[in-house]
Protein backbone atom coordinates (compact mmCIF):
# COMPACT_ATOMS: atom_id res chain seq x y z
CA UNK A 1 0.00 0.00 0.00
CA UNK A 2 0.94 3.54 -0.85
CA UNK A 3 2.21 5.58 2.76
CA UNK A 4 -0.74 7.30 3.92
CA UNK A 5 -1.23 10.78 1.94
CA UNK A 6 -2.32 13.55 4.41
CA UNK A 7 -5.93 14.09 3.69
CA UNK A 8 -6.32 17.87 3.90
CA UNK A 9 -4.13 17.76 0.85
CA UNK A 10 -6.17 15.42 -1.14
CA UNK A 11 -8.10 18.03 -3.24
CA UNK A 12 -4.66 18.73 -4.63
CA UNK A 13 -3.99 15.28 -6.08
CA UNK A 14 -5.42 13.27 -8.18
CA UNK A 15 -3.74 9.95 -6.36
CA UNK A 16 -5.22 8.95 -3.25
CA UNK A 17 -4.25 6.24 -0.96
CA UNK A 18 -7.53 5.03 -1.08
CA UNK A 19 -6.83 3.61 -4.70
CA UNK A 20 -5.11 0.60 -2.98
CA UNK A 21 -8.43 -0.09 -1.31
CA UNK A 22 -10.33 -3.32 -2.64
CA UNK A 23 -13.71 -2.14 -3.59
CA UNK A 24 -16.86 -4.20 -2.95
CA UNK A 25 -17.54 -6.04 -6.19
CA UNK A 26 -21.42 -5.97 -5.71
CA UNK A 27 -21.47 -1.93 -5.66
CA UNK A 28 -22.66 0.11 -8.73
CA UNK A 29 -21.85 3.62 -8.88
CA UNK A 30 -24.06 5.96 -11.30
CA UNK A 31 -23.48 9.79 -11.56
CA UNK A 32 -24.14 12.85 -13.43
CA UNK A 33 -22.38 16.49 -13.57
CA UNK A 34 -24.84 19.31 -12.70
CA UNK A 35 -26.37 21.20 -15.93
CA UNK A 36 -27.09 24.50 -16.85
CA UNK A 37 -30.15 24.41 -19.51
CA UNK A 38 -29.27 26.60 -22.49
CA UNK A 39 -31.91 28.18 -25.42
CA UNK A 40 -29.78 26.44 -27.94
CA UNK A 41 -29.66 22.99 -26.34
CA UNK A 42 -25.78 22.70 -26.16
CA UNK A 43 -24.60 21.40 -22.87
CA UNK A 44 -23.09 23.57 -19.89
CA UNK A 45 -22.12 22.62 -16.52
CA UNK A 46 -22.25 25.48 -13.92
CA UNK A 47 -19.56 24.66 -11.69
CA UNK A 48 -17.06 21.67 -11.41
CA UNK A 49 -18.20 18.57 -10.27
CA UNK A 50 -18.32 18.81 -6.57
CA UNK A 51 -19.93 14.95 -5.40
CA UNK A 52 -17.18 12.16 -3.22
CA UNK A 53 -18.58 8.69 -3.04
CA UNK A 54 -16.99 5.24 -2.15
CA UNK A 55 -17.50 1.53 -2.31
CA UNK A 56 -14.95 -0.56 -0.13
CA UNK A 57 -14.62 -4.38 1.41
CA UNK A 58 -12.43 -3.91 4.14
CA UNK A 59 -12.94 -7.67 4.62
CA UNK A 60 -15.51 -10.28 4.57
CA UNK A 61 -17.24 -8.75 7.57
CA UNK A 62 -16.60 -4.90 6.96
CA UNK A 63 -17.88 -2.50 3.98
CA UNK A 64 -17.91 0.79 3.55
CA UNK A 65 -20.21 2.93 1.26
CA UNK A 66 -20.28 6.87 0.92
CA UNK A 67 -22.27 9.81 -0.98
CA UNK A 68 -20.51 13.21 -0.20
CA UNK A 69 -22.69 16.09 -1.81
CA UNK A 70 -20.50 19.10 -1.73
CA UNK A 71 -21.20 22.48 -1.90
CA UNK A 72 -19.51 25.70 -2.78
CA UNK A 73 -16.47 23.84 -4.82
CA UNK A 74 -15.11 20.65 -3.99
CA UNK A 75 -12.41 20.75 -1.00
CA UNK A 76 -15.05 19.84 1.70
CA UNK A 77 -15.95 17.10 0.24
CA UNK A 78 -12.61 15.55 -1.11
CA UNK A 79 -11.17 16.17 2.52
CA UNK A 80 -14.25 14.84 4.38
CA UNK A 81 -14.58 11.65 1.82
CA UNK A 82 -10.52 10.78 2.19
CA UNK A 83 -10.29 11.34 6.08
CA UNK A 84 -13.92 9.35 6.91
CA UNK A 85 -12.61 6.35 5.41
CA UNK A 86 -9.06 6.74 7.42
CA UNK A 87 -11.18 7.22 10.37
CA UNK A 88 -13.10 3.95 10.13
CA UNK A 89 -10.11 1.79 8.25
CA UNK A 90 -8.08 2.05 11.41
CA UNK A 91 -10.96 1.81 13.86
CA UNK A 92 -10.51 -1.10 16.21
CA UNK A 93 -13.52 -2.94 15.64
CA UNK A 94 -13.53 -6.49 17.20
CA UNK A 95 -15.53 -8.98 15.10
CA UNK A 96 -16.35 -10.90 18.24
CA UNK A 97 -16.88 -8.39 20.96
CA UNK A 98 -18.16 -4.94 19.35
CA UNK A 99 -21.98 -4.62 19.66
CA UNK A 100 -23.95 -1.91 18.34
CA UNK A 101 -23.53 1.05 20.86
CA UNK A 102 -19.89 0.17 20.17
CA UNK A 103 -20.32 1.14 15.73
CA UNK A 104 -22.42 3.65 16.59
CA UNK A 105 -20.13 5.20 18.73
CA UNK A 106 -17.50 5.11 16.17
CA UNK A 107 -19.59 6.55 13.50
CA UNK A 108 -20.50 9.66 15.56
CA UNK A 109 -16.67 10.01 16.64
CA UNK A 110 -15.68 9.89 12.76
CA UNK A 111 -17.92 12.64 12.35
CA UNK A 112 -16.52 14.80 15.09
CA UNK A 113 -12.77 14.38 13.97
CA UNK A 114 -13.42 14.80 10.20
CA UNK A 115 -15.07 18.17 10.98
CA UNK A 116 -12.38 19.17 13.64
CA UNK A 117 -9.44 18.25 11.24
CA UNK A 118 -11.02 19.80 8.19
CA UNK A 119 -11.48 22.87 10.18
CA UNK A 120 -8.16 22.76 11.57
CA UNK A 121 -6.53 22.68 7.62
CA UNK A 122 -8.04 26.07 6.85
CA UNK A 123 -5.29 27.79 8.74
CA UNK A 124 -3.45 29.10 6.13
CA UNK A 125 -6.33 30.20 4.15
CA UNK A 126 -7.58 32.23 7.84
CA UNK A 127 -4.27 33.77 7.59
CA UNK A 128 -4.10 34.28 4.40
CA UNK A 129 -7.32 36.10 4.50
CA UNK A 130 -6.28 37.65 7.39
CA UNK A 131 -3.40 39.54 5.66
CA UNK A 132 -5.59 40.80 3.03
CA UNK A 133 -8.23 42.28 5.16
CA UNK A 134 -5.38 44.30 6.91
CA UNK A 135 -4.86 45.95 3.28
CA UNK A 136 -8.12 47.44 3.52
CA UNK A 137 -8.00 51.50 5.01
CA UNK A 138 -10.54 51.67 7.85
CA UNK A 139 -13.60 53.37 8.16
CA UNK A 140 -14.32 52.54 4.38
CA UNK A 141 -17.60 50.55 3.26
CA UNK A 142 -17.59 47.51 1.06
CA UNK A 143 -18.24 49.54 -1.67
CA UNK A 144 -15.73 52.33 -0.89
CA UNK A 145 -13.07 49.72 -0.14
CA UNK A 146 -13.59 48.29 -3.76
CA UNK A 147 -13.09 51.51 -5.48
CA UNK A 148 -10.08 51.96 -3.62
CA UNK A 149 -8.00 48.33 -3.70
CA UNK A 150 -10.48 46.10 -5.79
CA UNK A 151 -7.80 43.52 -5.58
CA UNK A 152 -8.02 43.20 -2.09
CA UNK A 153 -11.44 42.60 -1.90
CA UNK A 154 -11.51 39.92 -4.91
CA UNK A 155 -8.78 38.01 -3.18
CA UNK A 156 -10.33 38.20 0.00
CA UNK A 157 -14.07 37.40 -1.92
CA UNK A 158 -12.18 34.50 -3.49
CA UNK A 159 -10.93 33.43 -0.16
CA UNK A 160 -14.58 33.32 1.52
CA UNK A 161 -15.20 31.39 -1.44
CA UNK A 162 -13.11 28.09 -0.76
CA UNK A 163 -13.93 28.91 3.33
CA UNK A 164 -17.80 28.20 2.24
CA UNK A 165 -16.80 25.00 0.91
CA UNK A 166 -18.83 22.22 2.78
CA UNK A 167 -20.40 18.54 2.26
CA UNK A 168 -23.70 16.97 2.89
CA UNK A 169 -23.01 13.05 3.69
CA UNK A 170 -24.35 10.09 4.24
CA UNK A 171 -22.64 6.85 4.76
CA UNK A 172 -22.97 3.17 5.64
CA UNK A 173 -21.29 0.57 7.24
CA UNK A 174 -22.07 -2.97 6.97
CA UNK A 175 -19.99 -5.20 9.72
CA UNK A 176 -20.93 -8.73 11.02
CA UNK A 177 -23.42 -8.55 8.76
CA UNK A 178 -25.55 -5.63 10.19
CA UNK A 179 -26.40 -2.49 8.17
CA UNK A 180 -25.58 0.92 9.97
CA UNK A 181 -26.35 4.53 8.02
CA UNK A 182 -25.18 8.22 9.57
CA UNK A 183 -25.79 11.01 7.72
CA UNK A 184 -25.70 15.07 7.93
CA UNK A 185 -27.76 17.50 5.51
CA UNK A 186 -29.92 15.97 2.77
CA UNK A 187 -28.06 12.84 1.29
CA UNK A 188 -30.35 10.05 1.65
CA UNK A 189 -29.64 5.99 2.38
CA UNK A 190 -32.78 3.86 1.20
CA UNK A 191 -32.74 0.31 2.23
CA UNK A 192 -35.14 -2.09 0.03
CA UNK A 193 -36.62 -5.37 1.78
CA UNK A 194 -38.92 -8.15 0.86
CA UNK A 195 -41.88 -8.47 3.21
CA UNK A 196 -43.27 -11.95 4.43
CA UNK A 197 -45.75 -11.38 1.43
CA UNK A 198 -43.19 -10.71 -1.11
CA UNK A 199 -43.72 -7.06 -1.07
CA UNK A 200 -40.82 -5.04 -1.60
CA UNK A 201 -40.45 -2.24 1.06
CA UNK A 202 -38.61 1.03 0.57
CA UNK A 203 -37.12 2.33 3.92
CA UNK A 204 -35.62 5.51 4.16
CA UNK A 205 -32.76 5.57 6.93
CA UNK A 206 -31.08 8.42 6.82
CA UNK A 207 -32.61 12.36 8.10
CA UNK A 208 -32.95 15.05 5.47
CA UNK A 209 -31.65 18.49 7.45
CA UNK A 210 -33.60 20.81 6.08
CA UNK A 211 -36.10 23.41 6.47
CA UNK A 212 -38.77 20.92 5.91
CA UNK A 213 -37.60 18.89 8.67
CA UNK A 214 -39.95 20.05 11.77
CA UNK A 215 -37.17 18.51 14.04
CA UNK A 216 -34.70 21.22 13.13
CA UNK A 217 -36.66 24.39 12.70
CA UNK A 218 -37.47 23.09 16.82
CA UNK A 219 -33.59 22.82 17.19
CA UNK A 220 -33.27 26.36 15.55
CA UNK A 221 -35.77 28.50 17.47
CA UNK A 222 -34.58 26.96 20.75
CA UNK A 223 -31.25 28.52 20.11
CA UNK A 224 -32.63 31.90 19.34
CA UNK A 225 -33.48 32.17 15.21
CA UNK A 226 -36.73 33.23 13.62
CA UNK A 227 -38.11 30.17 11.95
CA UNK A 228 -41.24 31.46 10.70
CA UNK A 229 -39.25 33.45 8.15
CA UNK A 230 -36.80 30.12 7.44
CA UNK A 231 -40.22 28.29 6.25
CA UNK A 232 -40.98 30.12 3.53
CA UNK A 233 -37.37 30.11 2.01
CA UNK A 234 -34.65 27.33 1.06
CA UNK A 235 -31.60 28.34 2.34
CA UNK A 236 -29.87 28.91 5.98
CA UNK A 237 -26.74 31.34 5.75
CA UNK A 238 -25.41 30.87 2.45
CA UNK A 239 -26.50 26.81 2.19
CA UNK A 240 -29.79 24.95 2.00
CA UNK A 241 -28.84 22.57 4.79
CA UNK A 242 -29.38 22.64 8.64
CA UNK A 243 -26.35 20.10 9.25
CA UNK A 244 -23.33 20.20 7.12
CA UNK A 245 -19.15 19.32 7.11
CA UNK A 246 -17.17 22.44 6.66
CA UNK A 247 -18.74 25.67 5.37
CA UNK A 248 -16.47 27.72 8.14
CA UNK A 249 -18.67 30.69 6.80
CA UNK A 250 -21.86 29.54 8.23
CA UNK A 251 -20.64 28.21 11.08
CA UNK A 252 -17.61 30.51 13.07
CA UNK A 253 -18.96 33.39 10.61
CA UNK A 254 -22.57 33.00 11.16
CA UNK A 255 -23.03 36.18 12.54
CA UNK A 256 -22.68 37.97 9.58
CA UNK A 257 -25.56 36.41 7.92
CA UNK A 258 -28.95 38.00 8.64
CA UNK A 259 -30.90 35.22 9.45
CA UNK A 260 -28.41 33.87 11.71
CA UNK A 261 -27.15 36.56 13.71
CA UNK A 262 -28.95 36.18 16.53
CA UNK A 263 -28.66 32.28 17.66
CA UNK A 264 -26.81 32.14 20.43
CA UNK A 265 -24.78 29.39 19.06
CA UNK A 266 -23.63 27.45 16.12
CA UNK A 267 -26.54 27.09 14.18
CA UNK A 268 -25.30 24.72 11.80
CA UNK A 269 -24.24 21.76 12.67
CA UNK A 270 -22.12 18.61 12.04
CA UNK A 271 -23.97 16.26 14.43
CA UNK A 272 -24.92 12.81 12.40
CA UNK A 273 -28.22 10.82 12.96
CA UNK A 274 -27.00 7.21 13.41
CA UNK A 275 -29.11 4.17 12.98
CA UNK A 276 -28.63 0.45 13.18
CA UNK A 277 -27.46 -2.57 13.53
CA UNK A 278 -29.80 -3.49 11.02
CA UNK A 279 -29.71 -7.33 10.12
CA UNK A 280 -29.34 -8.18 7.11
CA UNK A 281 -31.18 -11.02 6.17
CA UNK A 282 -33.13 -12.51 2.51
CA UNK A 283 -35.37 -10.00 2.93
CA UNK A 284 -32.67 -7.29 2.02
CA UNK A 285 -33.04 -6.93 -1.55
CA UNK A 286 -30.60 -3.55 -2.35
CA UNK A 287 -29.24 -0.52 -0.74
CA UNK A 288 -28.89 3.05 -1.99
CA UNK A 289 -27.04 5.76 -1.40
CA UNK A 290 -27.95 9.02 -3.05
CA UNK A 291 -27.22 12.78 -3.07
CA UNK A 292 -29.68 15.16 -3.41
CA UNK A 293 -29.62 15.76 -6.71
CA UNK A 294 -31.40 12.59 -7.35
CA UNK A 295 -34.49 12.41 -5.79
CA UNK A 296 -35.10 16.53 -5.98
CA UNK A 297 -34.76 16.51 -9.52
CA UNK A 298 -37.38 14.01 -9.60
CA UNK A 299 -39.48 15.55 -7.42
CA UNK A 300 -39.55 18.97 -9.63
CA UNK A 301 -40.25 16.66 -12.71
CA UNK A 302 -42.95 14.74 -11.20
CA UNK A 303 -44.63 16.34 -8.53
CA UNK A 304 -44.48 12.76 -6.82
CA UNK A 305 -44.78 13.41 -3.31
CA UNK A 306 -43.29 9.48 -2.99
CA UNK A 307 -39.85 9.89 -4.53
CA UNK A 308 -37.98 7.24 -2.67
CA UNK A 309 -40.60 4.38 -4.16
CA UNK A 310 -40.23 6.01 -7.43
CA UNK A 311 -36.69 5.84 -7.48
CA UNK A 312 -36.90 2.17 -5.87
CA UNK A 313 -39.26 1.29 -8.99
CA UNK A 314 -36.48 3.01 -11.15
CA UNK A 315 -33.99 0.51 -9.80
CA UNK A 316 -36.17 -2.70 -10.20
CA UNK A 317 -36.96 -1.93 -13.62
CA UNK A 318 -33.37 -1.42 -14.96
CA UNK A 319 -32.46 -4.49 -12.77
CA UNK A 320 -34.53 -6.50 -15.70
CA UNK A 321 -32.75 -4.76 -18.20
CA UNK A 322 -28.72 -4.31 -17.13
CA UNK A 323 -25.70 -6.24 -17.43
CA UNK A 324 -24.05 -4.62 -14.45
CA UNK A 325 -24.79 -3.13 -11.30
CA UNK A 326 -23.26 0.08 -12.42
CA UNK A 327 -25.47 0.18 -15.64
CA UNK A 328 -28.36 -0.86 -13.37
CA UNK A 329 -27.11 2.88 -11.14
CA UNK A 330 -26.22 4.52 -14.08
CA UNK A 331 -29.61 3.91 -16.21
CA UNK A 332 -31.37 4.93 -12.80
CA UNK A 333 -29.36 8.58 -12.96
CA UNK A 334 -29.38 8.80 -16.53
CA UNK A 335 -33.42 8.19 -16.29
CA UNK A 336 -34.04 10.95 -13.69
CA UNK A 337 -31.91 13.57 -16.12
CA UNK A 338 -33.74 13.24 -18.90
CA UNK A 339 -37.11 13.47 -16.59
CA UNK A 340 -35.87 16.59 -15.27
CA UNK A 341 -34.37 17.99 -18.53
CA UNK A 342 -37.61 17.35 -20.44
CA UNK A 343 -39.56 18.83 -17.42
CA UNK A 344 -38.02 21.98 -18.04
CA UNK A 345 -37.91 22.18 -21.44
CA UNK A 346 -41.98 22.10 -21.49
CA UNK A 347 -41.87 24.33 -18.49
CA UNK A 348 -39.39 26.80 -19.42
CA UNK A 349 -42.19 30.10 -20.20
CA UNK A 350 -42.80 29.27 -16.17
CA UNK A 351 -40.21 31.79 -14.87
CA UNK A 352 -40.29 30.25 -11.21
CA UNK A 353 -38.49 27.40 -12.81
CA UNK A 354 -34.98 27.41 -12.69
CA UNK A 355 -33.09 26.79 -15.36
CA UNK A 356 -30.16 24.35 -13.78
CA UNK A 357 -29.83 20.68 -12.03
CA UNK A 358 -27.82 19.53 -9.62
CA UNK A 359 -24.77 17.21 -9.45
CA UNK A 360 -25.93 13.77 -9.08
CA UNK A 361 -24.80 10.65 -7.36
CA UNK A 362 -26.08 7.08 -6.58
CA UNK A 363 -24.20 4.07 -5.04
CA UNK A 364 -26.22 0.65 -5.51
CA UNK A 365 -25.38 -1.92 -3.31
CA UNK A 366 -26.54 -5.50 -4.04
CA UNK A 367 -27.72 -8.07 -1.51
CA UNK A 368 -29.48 -10.77 -3.58
CA UNK A 369 -31.73 -8.67 -6.06
CA UNK A 370 -31.45 -10.91 -9.49
CA UNK A 371 -29.46 -9.24 -12.27
CA UNK A 372 -31.05 -12.12 -15.13
CA UNK A 373 -28.76 -10.67 -18.14
CA UNK A 374 -25.85 -10.13 -15.58
CA UNK A 375 -22.21 -10.33 -17.01
CA UNK A 376 -20.54 -13.19 -15.63
CA UNK A 377 -16.86 -14.28 -15.86
CA UNK A 378 -15.72 -18.45 -16.30
CA UNK A 379 -13.45 -17.84 -13.62
CA UNK A 380 -15.10 -15.46 -11.52
CA UNK A 381 -17.00 -16.64 -7.77
CA UNK A 382 -20.58 -17.64 -7.88
CA UNK A 383 -23.34 -15.50 -6.38
CA UNK A 384 -25.93 -17.21 -4.70
CA UNK A 385 -29.32 -15.45 -4.46
CA UNK A 386 -32.47 -16.38 -2.96
CA UNK A 387 -34.68 -19.12 -4.56
CA UNK A 388 -37.36 -16.67 -5.36
CA UNK A 389 -37.26 -12.68 -5.52
CA UNK A 390 -41.06 -11.62 -6.17
CA UNK A 391 -41.85 -8.23 -6.45
CA UNK A 392 -45.66 -8.03 -6.60
CA UNK A 393 -45.72 -4.50 -5.46
CA UNK A 394 -44.06 -1.60 -3.91
CA UNK A 395 -44.33 0.18 -0.49
CA UNK A 396 -42.35 2.95 0.91
CA UNK A 397 -42.06 3.58 4.15
CA UNK A 398 -39.59 5.26 6.76
CA UNK A 399 -37.85 3.74 9.92
CA UNK A 400 -39.54 4.14 12.78
CA UNK A 401 -36.30 5.38 14.46
CA UNK A 402 -36.08 8.05 12.26
CA UNK A 403 -39.72 10.42 12.79
CA UNK A 404 -38.11 13.35 11.30
CA UNK A 405 -37.68 11.77 7.63
CA UNK A 406 -40.16 13.29 5.11
CA UNK A 407 -42.88 10.94 4.12
CA UNK A 408 -42.65 8.82 7.31
CA UNK A 409 -46.71 8.13 6.83
CA UNK A 410 -46.52 7.08 3.15
CA UNK A 411 -47.89 3.77 2.83
CA UNK A 412 -49.48 4.03 -0.44
CA UNK A 413 -48.18 1.30 -2.72
CA UNK A 414 -47.65 0.46 -6.42
CA UNK A 415 -48.10 -2.56 -8.76
CA UNK A 416 -44.67 -3.53 -10.89
CA UNK A 417 -44.64 -6.71 -13.03
CA UNK A 418 -43.64 -9.59 -10.93
CA UNK A 419 -40.00 -11.06 -10.86
CA UNK A 420 -39.76 -14.75 -10.45
CA UNK A 421 -36.50 -15.17 -12.62
CA UNK A 422 -34.62 -17.85 -11.15
CA UNK A 423 -30.97 -17.55 -9.99
CA UNK A 424 -30.54 -20.91 -11.94
CA UNK A 425 -31.43 -19.82 -15.53
CA UNK A 426 -28.23 -19.39 -18.01
CA UNK A 427 -27.61 -19.86 -21.51
CA UNK A 428 -27.41 -22.82 -23.15
CA UNK A 429 -24.44 -24.85 -25.33
CA UNK A 430 -26.20 -23.99 -27.94
CA UNK A 431 -26.63 -20.13 -27.40
CA UNK A 432 -22.93 -19.45 -25.86
CA UNK A 433 -20.96 -21.37 -28.55
CA UNK A 434 -19.85 -23.94 -26.10
CA UNK A 435 -19.70 -27.73 -26.95
CA UNK A 436 -20.47 -30.95 -24.53
CA UNK A 437 -16.36 -31.38 -24.56
CA UNK A 438 -16.44 -27.28 -22.72
CA UNK A 439 -14.70 -26.05 -26.14
CA UNK A 440 -15.53 -23.21 -28.09
CA UNK A 441 -16.34 -24.00 -31.53
CA UNK A 442 -13.62 -22.29 -33.58
CA UNK A 443 -14.33 -19.18 -35.48
CA UNK A 444 -12.26 -19.80 -38.25
CA UNK A 445 -11.81 -23.27 -40.47
CA UNK A 446 -8.15 -24.43 -40.28
CA UNK A 447 -8.37 -27.90 -42.71
CA UNK A 448 -7.39 -26.15 -45.53
CA UNK A 449 -4.35 -25.13 -43.99
CA UNK A 450 -3.47 -28.31 -42.34
CA UNK A 451 -4.18 -30.04 -45.68
CA UNK A 452 -1.65 -28.02 -47.48
CA UNK A 453 1.01 -28.04 -44.11
CA UNK A 454 0.98 -32.07 -44.08
CA UNK A 455 1.44 -32.08 -48.31
CA UNK A 456 4.28 -29.63 -48.46
CA UNK A 457 6.02 -31.80 -45.22
CA UNK A 458 6.17 -34.53 -47.71
CA UNK A 459 7.22 -32.98 -50.55
CA UNK A 460 10.11 -30.99 -48.71
CA UNK A 461 8.76 -27.51 -49.72
CA UNK A 462 8.11 -26.26 -46.07
CA UNK A 463 9.68 -23.03 -45.48
CA UNK A 464 12.49 -23.00 -42.72
CA UNK A 465 11.49 -23.27 -39.29
CA UNK A 466 7.61 -24.25 -39.93
CA UNK A 467 8.42 -27.98 -39.44
CA UNK A 468 6.97 -28.31 -36.01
Amino acid sequence: MRSLQSPHSSYKNSQSWTDDLPVCKNTGIGFSTNQVYREDGHPQEQHQYEDCSSHFKFNDKFYWYAVFDGHGGKRAADFCSQRMIAEIYFSHLNENKSDDDEVKNLLRQAFVTVEKAYMESLEDLLAERTSFMYDIPEGLSPYEAYQKVPHVVENISRLNQELSSGTAAAVALIFNDKLYVANVGNCRVLLCQTDQNSVLKVVQLSVDHDLKNEDELLRLSQIGINTKNLKHGSRLGNQENTRCLGNYMVKCGYSDFDDLSMASQEPIISEPDIHGGIVLDESSRFLLLMSAGLYKSIEEATGTDQVNKYIAQFVVEQFREQATLTGVAQAVVDKAVRLHHDWFMSNSFNQTCLPRRKDITLVLRNFNYHLPNAITSPTAPSVTFSHKVSVNSLSETSTPTASTVAGTNITSSTNTTSDTTSSQDSKTEEDDGVGPDQKIEAYVDFSVFYKNFEKAKKDGTLPPGLDF
